[in-house]
């Protein structure tokens, strides 16, 4: 059973990068036809795609994030990696990394607050 946990900081300040990272176990990053993603939940919002990354390394970004993101993957590891810059409030979130073909496989979350 493939399980993704992440982790990083929870609080972060007003134009700092928040960084946070996924790690895969029972299963690999580099498994053929997966992709893994980061997506954000806000009350206000609602579930938001941020981003993935394939199992070929190539990366795809949320149209409306793309100027601030940025997703990596370390396959020695097997984690993949979020850094979204230039934070503001409205950044608050939780923060979720997920996995599969179809999005099978959700970490718990992750409460990220930006304030300072």
């Amino acid at each position: 059973q493939v399980q993704l946990e992440e982790s990083g900081p929870g609080l972060v300040k007003p134009s700092q990068t928040l960084s946070l990272t996924c790690t895969v176990s029972g299963g690999s990053v580099t498994t053929t036809n997966y992709a893994w993603d980061w997506i954000r939940h806000t009350p206000e919002k609602g579930l938001e795609w941020m981003g993935a990354i394939s199992t070929r390394g190539i990366t795809y970004y949320s149209p409306s994030l793309k100027s601030r993101t940025s997703i990596a993957r370390d396959t020695s590891k097997n984690q993949f990696t979020l850094q979204l810059s230039s934070v503001t409030p409205e950044d608050t979130a939780v923060y979720y990394c997920v996995g599969g073909v179809a999005y099978e496989y959700w970490g718990q979350g992750t409460q990220v607050t930006v304030s300072s």
